[in-house]
C-alpha cells in the first residue's frame, strides 16, 4: 500500500510482504506530516493520543511518544498492590494514629472518613488522566500536554521537581517511621529502657534505604510479585489486629469503650479552636495514609492494559484503605485505653504499640511491632520503585541532572539501575534533615503530601482550563458533566489540604522547636525550580522529548492509524 502525498512534505508508506516476516513497513520521504502527527500537543484541533481506539499498549506509548523499553509485567492485581502496599494500612496508621489521637477518639474518626471521601474523588480525576494518556511521567507529562503554549515547559519542569520531591521526601517518611517502629521494638523488649536518638534512627533508616534499593533492582516480574506478598502481608497482620486486639481487650482490660467515646468525644489538645482542629487532627492522618496512589500512573510502562489497570488500581486502592482504614481505627478506639493523654505520652514512641501493649501485654506488642515493621520494610520498596520510575521517566525528557546516566535502561534485564540509585541517595540525603530536629522532619514529611498534592492538581485544572480541547477521555471517563465536578471538588480539596499542611501544631508560643517550616521549604523549591529552569535548564528541558524514530513510531503504530489521520489533515 503506497500513500501519494499533495507536497513533498507528505509521506509515502511502503508495505512490503514477507512470507517469513509478516508485514514489513518502510518510511520514504519523511517530512512534516509525521513530525506534526507525533506532535504531543496536537496540530490544531487535532490530538493524536486516543487511549479509547489504540489497540495495545506499544501503540499507545508510541503515540505518547517513547518506545517499550520496560518490561510490562504487572497485573491490575499488581498494579492495585503497588499503592496498596504503599499506603500500609496499619504500619501507616500506627505511624500517624498520634497525630489524630490530638482532636480525640471523634476527630480522628470522623476526619478520616471525610478526608477519604474527597481523596476518592482526587483519585478518580487522576483515573481519568491515567486512563488517557498511560505513561510514567504522568503529572509532568499531562501538565505539559493541557498547558498553554509559552507556559508548558516551566510547569511541566516544576510539577516535575515537585513531584519527583515529594515522592522521595515519601520514601524518607516511610523509612523514618520505620526506623521508629523498630526502635518502639527494642524499647519494648527492654522495658522502655532505650534511648533511640536521632542518630541511631538515622542508622536505621539509611540501612533500610540501602536495603529496599537492592530489592528494587530486581526485574519488573520479581517487583511485581513483592506486590503480591505485600498485599498478603497487609492483609494478614489486619485480620489478626482485628481478631486478637478485641479478645486481648476483652480479657485484660474487661471490655470496650462505648460507642459514645469513639464516634463522639472530641478533645481538643491543642490551642487551635475545635473547628480548625478537627480538621488538622482528623484529616491528616488519612491524607498521610491514602497518599502515593500516583505510584499506579508511574509503572504505567510495566502495567498490562495500562489505559485500565492503572485507574483502577488508582480507584481501588483508595476504596480499600479508606473503608478498611475505617474499621481499624473502630478496632482501636474501642481497644484503646480511655486515658488519651497516658496514651499519647506513651513510654514507647508509638500510641499504636501501647495500644497493643495494655490489651495483649509485652510479647504480642513486640510480635505486632515487628509485623508492621516488617510491611512497613514492604511499603518502603513499592515506593522505592515508584520514585525510581519517575525519576527515570523525568531524566528521558532531560529533566534531572545527569539525565543521560539516569534515563539508562539495562538491555538485559529492562530495569533502570542508575534511577534507582538516584532515587535512593536523594533519599538519604534528603533524609539528613532528621537529624536536625524534630520541626526538620515533620517539614519533610510535609514537603510529601504538599507537593504531591500540587502535582495532582495542576494538571487537573489545566485539563478543564487551557487543555480542555485537548482532552480524549481513555476507557475510564466520568462524562462531559461529572466529570468535571468531580474535578473541582477535588481541587479545592487539595488546594485546601496544601494550606492547611502548613500551619503549626499550636497556635500559641510558635518556637524554632514548633515552627512549621513546610511553609518555606515547599513554595522554596517550588520558586527555586521556576528560577533554575529560567536561568539554566531551559536550554536542556523542552517539556516531553520523544525517543522514538520515526520508522519505530510507523511499525508501533501502525500505517493505517497514520493513514486516516493524514486523510483527516486534508483539505
Amino acid at each position: 500500500m503506497s500513500m501519494s502525498s499533495k507536497s513533498e512534505n507528505k509521506i509515502t508508506v511502503e508495505r512490503k510482504v514477507s512470507t517469513d516476516l509478516g508485514q514489513a513497513f518502510q518510511l520514504q520521504g519523511l517530512g512534516s506530516n509525521l513530525r506534526s502527527i507525533r506532535s504531543k500537543t496536537g496540530a490544531g484541533e487535532v490530538n493524536y493520543i486516543n487511549a479509547a481506539k489504540s489497540v495495545n499498549d506499544n501503540q499507545l506509548l508510541a503515540e505518547i511518544g517513547y518506545k517499550q523499553e520496560l518490561k510490562r509485567q504487572f497485573s491490575t492485581l499488581q498494579v492495585f498492590g503497588i499503592a496498596f502496599s504503599i499506603m500500609g494500612l496499619l504500619p501507616s496508621i500506627a505511624s500517624v494514629m498520634g497525630g489524630g489521637l490530638d482532636g480525640g477518639p471523634a476527630s480522628l474518626l470522623w476526619g478520616w472518613f471525610v478526608a477519604g471521601f474527597f481523596l476518592l474523588l482526587v483519585g478518580i480525576s487522576m483515573a481519568e488522566h491515567a486512563s488517557a494518556i498511560p505513561t510514567a511521567g504522568g503529572l509532568y507529562y499531562w501538565t505539559y500536554y493541557y498547558a498553554p503554549e509559552g507556559y508548558k515547559e516551566i510547569i511541566s519542569f516544576i510539577i516535575g521537581c515537585s513531584n519527583s520531591l515529594a515522592l522521595t521526601a515519601g520514601v524518607c517518611s516511610i523509612n523514618y517511621g520505620l526506623a521508629e517502629e523498630i526502635a518502639a521494638a527494642v524499647t519494648l523488649t527492654k522495658d522502655g529502657n532505650f534511648d533511640a536518638t536521632r542518630g541511631k534512627l538515622y542508622g536505621i533508616f539509611a540501612g533500610a534505604v540501602v536495603l529496599m534499593g537492592l530489592c528494587t533492582c530486581i526485574a519488573s516480574g520479581g517487583i511485581a510479585r513483592l506486590q503480591t506478598l505485600s498485599i498478603v502481608s497487609n492483609v494478614f497482620i489486619i485480620i489478626l489486629l482485628f481478631i486478637a486486639l478485641p479478645i486481648g481487650t476483652k480479657r485484660n482490660m474487661g471490655g470496650f469503650n462505648n460507642g459514645d467515646f469513639i464516634f463522639g468525644k472530641f478533645e481538643n489538645f491543642s490551642d487551635w479552636n475545635n473547628g480548625w482542629q478537627f480538621c488538622l487532627a482528623g484529616f491528616m492522618p488519612a491524607v498521610w495514609t491514602i497518599n502515593s496512589f500516583d505510584s499506579c500512573v508511574h509503572q504505567s510502562e510495566e502495567a498490562k492494559d495500562a489505559k485500565k489497570s492503572v485507574p483502577i488500581g488508582i480507584i481501588l486502592s483508595i476504596i480499600v484503605c479508606w473503608i478498611l482504614g475505617w474499621f481499624i481505627i473502630i478496632c482501636l478506639l474501642a481497644c484503646i485505653n480511655p486515658d488519651i493523654a497516658s496514651v499519647l505520652d506513651s513510654k514507647y514512641g508509638f500510641a499504636l504499640a501501647q495500644i497493643v501493649y495494655d490489651s495483649l501485654g509485652k510479647k504480642w506488642a513486640i510480635a505486632f511491632m515487628s509485623l508492621i515493621a516488617f510491611c512497613q520494610f514492604l511499603m518502603g520498596a513499592s515506593i522505592t520503585t515508584a520514585v525510581s520510575r519517575q525519576v527515570w521517566a523525568f531524566s528521558r525528557d532531560n529533566g534531572l541532572p545527569l539525565s543521560k546516566y539516569i534515563k539508562r535502561v539495562d538491555s538485559k534485564y529492562s530495569v533502570p539501575f542508575y534511577a534507582i540509585l538516584a532515587a535512593c541517595v536523594c533519599s538519604l540525603v534528603l533524609g539528613l534533615l532528621c537529624l536536625i530536629d524534630q520541626a526538620a522532619t515533620n517539614a519533610l514529611f510535609s514537603l510529601a503530601v504538599a507537593g504531591n498534592n500540587l502535582a495532582w492538581s495542576t494538571p487537573t485544572v489545566l485539563r478543564l482550563t487551557s487543555g480542555k480541547d485537548l482532552f480524549r477521555p481513555g476507557p475510564f471517563y466520568l462524562g462531559k458533566f461529572w466529570s468535571p465536578i468531580v474535578a473541582w471538588v477535588g481541587v479545592a480539596f487539595q488546594v485546601f489540604i496544601i494550606i492547611m499542611v502548613m500551619f503549626p501544631a499550636q497556635q500559641k508560643g510558635i518556637t524554632k522547636a514548633t515552627m512549621n517550616y513546610t511553609c518555606v521549604i515547599g513554595p522554596g523549591i517550588w520558586i527555586l525550580a521556576g528560577i533554575y529552569y529560567k536561568v539554566y535548564k531551559k536550554k536542556y528541558y523542552h517539556g516531553p522529548a520523544t525517543n522514538l524514530s520515526d520508522e519505530d513510531y510507523v511499525d508501533a503504530v501502525g500505517v493505517d492509524v497514520i493513514d486516516t489521520i493524514i486523510s483527516k489533515q486534508e483539505p
